[in-house]
């Protein structure tokens, strides 16, 4: 250690040549907000020297093309692009990508402190810095069943690893409001941390209580008055701009000179055809300026401003002592990435990478996670005990839903999905400890004429959901489903139309990205065939069992009023 740090003081004096020297490129000085044309020496992993007089073993004349350092994604469930993380950072890397700060929230909610150690031990030896912040509810609530629970003491240990900077995102504000003793455990073993946040529409004094906890960062803000709300009281906004959830248009306007380095991108989820066919940070970036947000201010937003609350000083600028993580880009209006640099290492060209994935073993396995009671066949079946339903009703693009109170379909005494009304059964099986736990309801609105769907993704517990037109086939969709291990499967008139294979804990493919978005892209082709009306039915029908999102919603414990927070009855009172 000391040996390297001798080295890079001598290097930084000009005493000795740099390992690698980058010249004629602009460089992006997110720390001054300039752009300035300077040389850039790297010692083995960092930035010696910034400016003119360097000399180096081996030097790359970047022709007048922008410098920047690495961008960071300030908040991101990895699970969502549904690859390991290997392949994630194939991806992402080549886009720009150097850092990402990952809530393993999905898998934890599936298979507990072994999926948070798994996701720990497979992001080593990839050029990608990815940092944790720990899961701080599982389960979200008490109204499904999830695979863990991790309780404080559970924790507390991870709390020591290098690469885990604090507590993630604090989604059950209510237990902080009611201070929840468990909750407090949580925030208490987390003090000296980060703790990040997550308070849609919270404001005035409970915003100030859950301020005063120590939650800091907040990825959930919708508008820009709501945002600048929290900036004066003291948090980093996270601008979210992901798959389902995109907050930049509505946000950018709170941006200002005076106040910008407190906002930094997030992307949350980004699934795998967004990833290929949009990007990652670089597609946020693009999007940004665009819409006419100051270069630099832009720069700063997708680097060291993320850096300052999670307190990685060691990144985010191309300044001296820094990681060499760099991004080398044509201009600004095309942004098309043409070099990135990992620790003084060129890992990527012309947005292709140079870098294959570790043939290392890892220490951490992960079990089988589908662990379904066994199917009679009338699981599905639903006894009509009213001539009036809840029925979940759909808003187009939108994963919050309304409630509908219908006359089913109903026949011999049972309640019959009803393709041409458009009111399809729905109904979320316990996947983890084989319970029987069944749970049933309708929906309107996802337009499937044939056949059904189901998946293993399902928020935030991830249990098995299925709707379809009839039992049968949702019944064989969910067999594929137990068959495979976890993943997504359609099925129509007894035979699988369409399946992806997802066995890491149900929400990740062991195949690359550009594989896992073709497959995804036909499942979505053979459901559009099948009438089914969302532009993205994995996304749909994954949020259908998310019961803190408004308003009804349906677990494997029963249909839930999100607004009143308490299980209803699929049937009404008919009077």
């Amino acid at each position: 250690m000391t040996q390297q740090l001798e080295q890079l003081i001598a290097v930084a004096r000009g005493e000795r040549p740099a390992d690698l020297l980058l010249t004629g490129g602009k460089v992006v000085n997110t720390l001054s907000g300039e752009i300035l044309e300077q040389d850039v020496a790297i010692c083995q992993d960092k930035i010696a020297g910034v400016g003119p007089g360097y000399e180096a073993r081996e030097t790359i004349d970047l022709e007048g093309a922008y410098l920047s350092p690495g961008f960071i994604d300030g908040h991101i469930h990895i699970e969502s692009s549904m690859v390991e993380i290997p392949q994630f950072a194939r991806a992402v890397v080549p886009l720009g990508t150097t850092t990402v700060i990952a809530d393993p929230h999905e898998i934890a909610n599936v298979l507990g402190y072994d999926g948070i150690r798994y996701m720990l031990e497979s992001s080593k030896y990839n050029p990608l810095n990815v940092y944790f912040m720990l899961p701080s509810c599982v389960p979200a609530t008490d109204m499904e069943t999830a695979g863990s629970e991790l309780r404080a003491f559970d924790l507390f240990p991870f709390l020591q690893e290098k690469w885990v900077l604090g507590l993630g995102e604090m989604m059950n504000y209510p237990g902080v409001l009611q201070r929840d003793p468990e909750v407090l455990d949580k925030l208490k073993i987390s003090s000296d941390k980060r703790l990040d946040g997550h308070a849609p529409g919270l404001r005035g004094h409970d915003l100030c209580a859950y301020i005063a906890a120590g939650i800091h960062s907040d990825h959930e803000s919708v508008s820009a008055d709501e945002a600048l709300e929290k900036i004066r009281l003291g948090m980093f906004i996270a601008v979210r701009e992901g798959t389902a959830a995109r907050n930049l248009e509505q946000l950018l306007p709170a941006v200002s000179p005076v106040n910008s380095r407190r906002f930094f991108f997030c992307s949350d989820d980004r699934h795998p055809t967004t990833l290929v066919e949009e990007g990652h940070v670089n597609a946020i970036i693009k999007k940004a300026l665009r819409l006419g947000l100051d270069p630099v201010m832009t720069l700063r937003m997708a680097t060291i401003n993320s850096t300052e609350f999670y307190k990685l000083n060691h990144l985010g600028a191309v300044a001296p002592g820094r990681l060499a993580d760099l991004v080398v880009f044509d201009d600004f209006e095309h942004l098309f990435i043409k070099m990135v640099f990992k620790s003084g290492q060129l890992v990527a060209k012309n947005q292709e990478p140079l870098f294959e994935i570790s043939e290392r073993p890892m220490k951490s396995h992960v079990r089988g996670s589908v662990n379904i009671k066994w199917l009679e066949g009338n699981e599905f079946t639903l006894p009509a005990l009213s001539a009036h339903c809840r029925v979940i009703d759909l808003i187009p693009d939108q994963i919050i839903t309304n409630e509908a109170i219908l006359e089913p379909k109903i026949v011999g005494g049972k309640v019959e999905s009803d393709p041409e009304r458009d009111i399809l059964k729905v109904a979320v099986i316990e996947r983890h400890k084989a319970s029987g736990n069944i749970g049933r309801g309708l929906v309107r609105g996802f337009g499937m004429k044939q056949g059904a769907m189901a998946s293993s993704i399902g928020h935030d517990s991830h249990n098995i959901i299925a709707v379809g037109t009839n039992d049968a086939d949702m019944m064989r969709a969910v067999i594929q489903i137990n068959k495979m291990g976890g993943g997504i499967a359609i099925a129509c008139d007894g035979e699988v139309r369409a399946s992806l294979e997802l066995p890491v804990a149900g929400l990740m493919s062991r195949l690359p990205v550009g594989e896992v978005s073709q497959r995804t892209k036909v499942i979505d082709a053979v459901a559009h065939d099948l009438g089914v009306k969302p532009r993205d039915p994995l996304m749909v029908l994954s949020f259908l069992a998310l019961p803190v999102i408004p308003r009804l919603k349906l677990t494997d414990m029963g249909l839930v009023d999100v607004e009143r927070f308490e299980f209803v009855d699929l049937f009404v009172d008919s009077n």
